[in-house]
């Protein structure tokens, strides 16, 4: 499989069909390993990382039942497709940034990827759609089991395993879950949720991770501190912080329905007929108009369309997806108005069907 054919499928996590998939997009774990006999990243020569890329690939090749996983050569991408594999979560935005012998093995469903010399010599990452942690949880580490068996990895017997950053000293492991949460920032409830979050040590980043924005009301929420903890820990406290998330975001919604029903109605047609009309659309904006497109059907105020199409376009109208299904390098202004025609081709009703924004 190469990327062409990646960018026309969907992933597993976008489908939209795991638990509370209305509110939550994916669950994700990752784990950090290094070598043992090998420096870290930052002290690693680039014969050093030469050698931990070949023999993770040999590890990862030697495993019959990986037959059918991609295995990439990041460092040899041009700029445009690192950037689509960061957009689509196969691999962040540091590994496609860094220097030196880098790779990624992806498996067909995008279920989980391996990312190799990002900023540990390893890093396995599940996702999963909808809030469905433990799935996530037993999958990662059967995969990290498997590689042990030929790779020694970095373990202290009082701290556990060694990563190049320390709040991931311990399990190594991040636990994360992608959240839409439109209405909490239209009641202007979003920061007071989010500091009290904070306050009990979880993370919240955007879409792409560390140092990335909320593009589409969308929230990261994960683990900081890995130390001390053991993995059941850390996914129980995500585990039980994010079902009063997703009350919060609900009865925000609800709170819409009953109390602003007339300008919640007016927000999503409008902007669902800027997207089916648009001529020209910045990613930023789609962003946002899709947000209110993708509440407004889980509300059930629009007709004939499916949130795994909606969760779809957010991913394929980012930039390099853009120019990955045109088969061409395009400009700001071109990407723009390519687009608005990719919207439309996908939104706008069939001669004959009714119109989707339904009229109560």
């Amino acid at each position: 499989m190469n990327l062409e054919e990646l960018a026309q499928k969907c992933g597993e996590w976008l489908r939209g069909s795991g638990p509370e998939s209305d509110i939550v997009i994916s669950s994700r774990i990752r784990l950090a390993r290094n070598f043992a006999d090998f420096p870290f990243i930052r002290k690693c020569s680039e014969q050093d990382r030469a050698a931990v890329e070949g023999q993770l690939r040999a590890a990862i090749e030697g495993e019959k039942s990986w037959d059918n996983l991609t295995y990439i050569d990041v460092a040899q991408l041009p700029e445009v497709d690192q950037q689509f594999l960061v957009e689509r979560q196969l691999i962040s935005r540091e590994h496609a940034d860094a220097s030196g012998a880098r790779a990624v093995a992806i498996d067909p469903d995008e279920q989980f990827s391996l990312m190799i010399n990002e900023e540990d010599h390893l890093r396995i990452q599940v996702m999963k759609s909808g809030l469905d942690l433990p799935a996530a949880w037993k999958q990662v580490d059967q995969i990290d089991d498997m590689l042990e068996k030929s790779i020694t990895f970095a373990f202290h017997s009082s701290l556990g395993y060694l990563t190049a950053c320390p709040t991931n000293v311990g399990t190594g492991m991040r636990v994360s879950v992608m959240l839409h949460l439109p209405a909490l920032v239209i009641t202007r409830q979003i920061d007071k949720v989010l500091r009290s979050l904070q306050k009990i040590s979880l993370a919240v980043r955007g879409l792409y991770g560390e140092g990335s924005q909320a593009m589409g009301d969308f929230y990261q929420i994960s683990n900081q501190i890995t130390l001390g903890r053991s993995e059941d820990e850390l996914i129980t406290q995500i585990n039980e912080v994010i079902p009063v998330m997703i009350d919060y975001e609900r009865k925000a919604r609800q709170f819409l329905v009953n109390e602003s029903h007339e300008d919640l109605h007016d927000r999503v047609s409008r902007a669902y007929g800027i997207l089916c009309t648009a001529k020209t659309i910045s990613s930023e904006e789609t962003m946002h108009l899709l947000s209110s497109l993708r509440m407004g059907i889980n509300l059930g105020l629009i007709d004939n369309l499916e949130i795994p199409v909606i969760n779809k376009l957010f991913i394929h109208t980012q930039p390099a997806h853009l120019q990955k299904l045109r088969g061409m390098l395009l400009d700001t202004a071109d990407r723009n108005a390519e687009r608005a025609h990719y919207l439309q081709q996908h939104l706008q009703k069939r001669d004959g069907d009714e119109d989707p924004v339904e009229n109560n």
